[in-house]
């Protein structure tokens, strides 16, 4: 089997179908590279100060992750979940408004919008929409990604757009991966490319 394959099969106990492998392969490559964010200038510090232990510069990088960098993906995760398992089967909008307004009310972010670069659209979102939807994938947490996008201008008086981190996890969600283990997928992909 591939290593997409594998991973897979590590996480949940059983190979992916076509459709899932297709979207975690398209996760892991969505976010592996990301430019000097602080867990890449860890790495190549480290790197730097010993270039002998390539395995220090990784984990240098790894451990510079946290709830900013990398871990939105996690945190939009369950985000999303909340959505879909409030709604029930039933149209999110009221799931999501209610969620997002408990967010607002406690003066926290909304994880997995807003972006410094792409402000009408991050790219990378609409691309794994796009592949999720070539495979087939049921699609509730996707609509509850774009639900939320939808109510953001209203809700925050910003017009702040789905960024690659809730993408994300709407993807891998809808494909059956589970939701402890969202943080892995970037953690995975950034390994790769601080390598």
């Amino acid at each position: 089997v591939g290593f997409t394959d594998y991973f897979w099969f590590l996480l949940c106990g059983e190979l992916p179908q076509p459709a899932q492998r297709r979207v975690l392969d398209a996760t892991l490559v969505a976010i592996a590279e990301h430019g000097l964010v602080p867990s890449v200038q860890a790495a190549r510090m480290t790197y730097a100060a010993a270039p002998e232990a390539l395995q220090g510069a990784v984990s240098a990088g790894l451990l510079g992750c946290g709830s900013v960098i990398l871990g939105a993906a996690e945190s939009a995760g369950r985000l999303l979940a909340d959505v879909v398992t409030r709604a029930n089967g039933a149209d999110p909008e009221s799931a999501a408004r209610a969620i997002v307004g408990d967010l607002r009310a406690a003066k926290k972010p909304v994880p997995g919008y807003g972006h410094p670069l792409h402000k009408g659209e991050d790219p990378r979102a609409t691309r794994l929409f796009a592949v999720a939807a070539e495979a087939g994938l049921p699609d509730a947490h996707r609509r509850a990604a774009k639900q939320i996008e939808a109510l953001l201008p209203e809700l925050t008086g910003k017009p702040l757009v789905m960024n690659v981190s809730a993408a994300i996890p709407a993807v891998l969600l809808d494909a059956g991966f589970p939701v402890g283990a969202l943080k892995g997928v970037p953690l995975l992909a950034r390994t790769a490319s601080l390598i």
